[in-house]
């Protein structure tokens, strides 16, 4: 596949293995062909993971099987790192939709509103 540039479309998943993720973390075939992912905004990074995420079979289940956010980020962390990603704990604490799991994890409410 290629961009609209000509590049060919390059795949952030520079692993292989039995809990390798799996799939182009550029489904929409944009090109952003010789970047450093660690350049891009958090939040295109975060969605580059939840993008890797997608039939990942072993890293989906490492993540059903914690008790609890922190684990849920242990995991996360763990995929950022294998795909060069750069995100820290705090960065995929606070954002979205990453932020979303961790609550629904911990069942706890991002806002309280009154007493």
């Amino acid at each position: 596949m290629t961009c609209q540039t000509g590049h060919s479309v390059i795949t952030l998943i520079p692993f292989t293995g039995t809990n390798a993720m799996r799939g182009n973390a550029y489904p929409d075939g944009r090109c952003e062909h010789a970047v450093d992912p660690r350049s891009l905004p958090v939040a295109r990074r975060v969605s580059l993971l939840v993008n890797a995420l997608d039939g990942a079979q072993r890293t989906n289940e490492a993540l059903a099987a914690c008790t609890n956010g922190e684990e849920m980020l242990d995991v996360l962390l763990d995929a950022s790192m294998k795909l060069r990603l750069g995100l820290t704990r705090e960065q995929l604490r606070n954002t979205p939709p990453i932020r979303d799991w961790v609550w629904w994890k911990n069942k706890n409410a991002l806002v309280t509103i009154g007493d």
